[in-house]
């Protein structure tokens, strides 16, 4: 992380990757680093410190002018005015707005992570084989097939081999899998295990625990595993009930 100047803004063109906030009627905005600040993101804030993120040690009212937001309307919008707090917050509950040229090259390298995803995971059931990724590649392409860039490869496998039907022959194998979540983590993980698969049952129980069946791509089943045990700090119960 380095020290703001205004002299940062008389030398270089205002390109940021910039995470960006409104709060208590005003704009909050920080400068960061892409890689890093998605992944902060994502692991709700566990993954490294809020340090290694930033750019510029300093919460802006606008960044590409270099406007930098008062202490006291921080102290206002966010009961701190902490630098590195807000910037947390803004990074937790905002927008991250990445520059074109990152969100193009998120997009590819995305994009061919999911070949590769697809490429093991699904098969040609004429043949029972994988399609090789170049294969997988072009039919994305004749199926124009959007990726986003702010969703994991695993959660838009499942969307993506369901667009390839028409132009391919191809289908995941799939595993129902049942969980058992303590109450504390019982909301928190419905979502997760959504983003996974699909639900097949979900019953509530009277203590606020749940006790879920999800559909999931068998290549997909690790991770879940791991996403689940993170947020549960490893408090949940799962087997695997059923595959097709």
């Amino acid at each position: 992380m380095s020290s703001w100047t205004l002299e940062h803004f008389g030398r270089e063109k205002p390109h940021f990757n910039v995470a960006r906030l409104k709060a208590g009627g005003e704009n909050f905005e920080v400068i960061v680093h892409p890689e890093q600040a998605m992944a902060f993101k994502q692991s709700n804030g566990s993954a490294g410190d809020i340090t290694a993120v930033l750019v510029y040690d300093r919460v802006f009212a606008d960044a590409k002018k270099g406007l930098a937001a008062s202490e006291h309307v921080m102290k206002s919008a966010f009961g701190t005015n902490d630098a590195a707090e807000v910037a947390r917050q803004i990074l937790l509950k905002g927008e991250i707005q990445m520059t074109s040229a990152y969100r193009n090259k998120l997009v590819e390298d995305k994009r061919r992570f999911i070949v590769d995803m697809i490429h093991r995971l699904a098969v040609d059931p004429r043949t029972g084989f994988p399609h090789p990724p170049v294969r997988v590649d072009a039919a994305l392409a004749e199926a124009r097939v959007k990726i986003d860039e702010h969703k994991s490869a695993e959660e838009q496998v499942q969307g993506i081999v369901r667009q390839l039907m028409p132009v391919l022959s191809i289908k995941l194998e799939v595993r129902q899998v049942e969980f058992h979540i303590p109450a504390r983590y019982a909301s928190q993980a419905h979502s997760v295990l959504k983003r996974f698969g699909v639900l097949q049952k979900d019953m509530w129980q009277g203590d606020g625990s749940l006790v879920a069946v999800v559909e999931v791509p068998a290549g997909l089943q690790e991770g879940l595993f791991s996403e689940i045990n993170r947020l549960t700090h490893g408090d949940a119960e799962s087997k695997v009930v059923g595959a097709k």
